[in-house]
């Protein structure tokens, strides 16, 4: 166990790096943020901050010194480098490279024997084309690494939108997926500790627009709620395959032959922003719980339900209403520009 007054490292210094540097001050630990950018959201809630590339083992070592134990925020990172952080690092490499490359990832999946679309990997046009011929329409095309937030993706809705989309994403090395016919997205939300322990929370139901996630309700609807428990087997599965240490998040399509998983991401989650007020326990304690080998939070709702939603871009102007309105919680980010499509914050409403 890593007591309180212990240091915890954060390599990303976003608003989840930030939400979780607030939690673990509640919990008694400083955290110190590595990351290259002048300016971080996260710099403002932790204690030490390291400005140096992800790409440099050696600093990521020098970070690692001065650290307990260390987590990351965000997926896309190099991970030969934090090979340098040793057993410090929760989750380990494993999560991050899996999570990482979308072939790689729906293979993994399809190892732990849970759904995901009929897909191919394509790296050529022709290869887009034979895809398209295979799966059935419309196909989305969606790069192999570095895409999130809707980014790195191009639907195909007709054989003759093939070199367009492969155009649109770049001509990158890709996957391409079938549509799914869904009637509703959710998530599983869980958290594993080293020695098997672990927690689910509630699962949300998730609307997106422009493949951003607008907002995360729970309960979900029944039509979700029905393929919660194989999700969660599928989600379990997963987590422990990958000896994963944390929080892990598992989005899954709601359809008429059962939870087919979206994608996953080895860390906490926007779908899991609710459970700040919503839950007994956040998502982002839970994290600090189970990388510092803390006994598990209680996960349960703490009102009837919870609504979340983004501010995204010049949203986030609307900030002196939801302010002023009784029994909001608004979370600003501290972000210095509103471009469109960036999240600048969010809000969440607990009901009864």
């Amino acid at each position: 166990m890593i007591p309180p007054g212990s240091t915890i490292g954060i390599i990303g210094g976003g608003q989840l790096g930030r939400m979780l540097s607030i939690a673990a001050a509640q919990l008694g630990y400083k955290t110190h943020i590595y990351d290259p950018h002048e300016q971080n959201c996260a710099d403002d809630v932790a204690a030490y901050v390291t400005r140096a590339a992800f790409e440099s083992a050696e600093a990521i070592e020098r970070f690692g010194d001065s650290v307990d134990v260390a987590t990351y925020e965000f997926e896309n990172l190099p991970a030969e480098p934090l090979k340098a952080l040793g057993d410090k690092l929760k989750p380990g490499i494993r999560s991050l490279a899996i999570a990482q490359d979308r072939a790689t990832e729906k293979e993994f999946i399809e190892q732990c024997s849970a759904r995901v679309a009929p897909w191919r990997s394509v790296a050529s046009l022709e290869e887009v084309q034979a895809a398209v011929a295979d799966l059935r329409l419309p196909v989305v095309l969606k790069t192999r690494r570095y895409g999130y937030d809707g980014k790195g993706q191009a639907w195909i809705r007709s054989a003759d939108d093939a070199a367009a989309a492969w155009s649109a994403i770049g001509e990158e090395p890709a996957v391409a997926e079938a549509g799914v016919a869904f009637v509703a997205e959710f998530s599983v939300i869980l958290a594993r500790w080293e020695d098997g322990r672990h927690a689910f929370w509630d699962s949300p139901q998730n609307e997106h627009e422009g493949g951003i996630l607008r907002r995360s309700t729970v309960p979900c609807s029944d039509s979700c709620s029905a393929q919660v428990p194989s999700a969660r087997r599928a989600a379990l599965a997963i987590a422990e395959a990958l000896g994963h240490v944390g929080v892990l998040t598992v989005e899954f399509f709601a359809s008429a032959d059962g939870p087919v998983v979206n994608e996953i991401a080895p860390r906490v989650h926007n779908s899991g922003h609710w459970t700040i007020e919503g839950a007994v326990t956040s998502q982002f304690e839970q994290h600090i719980r189970a990388i510092c080998g803390l006994p598990p939070g209680v996960t349960g709702l703490i009102r009837g339900h919870a609504v979340m939603e983004n501010l995204i871009g010049p949203e986030v102007e609307r900030w002196p209403e939801l302010a002023a309105e009784r029994g909001v919680h608004l979370h600003l980010y501290g972000k210095d520009e509103a471009r469109p499509g960036r999240k600048m914050g969010h809000f969440t409403r607990v009901i009864r």
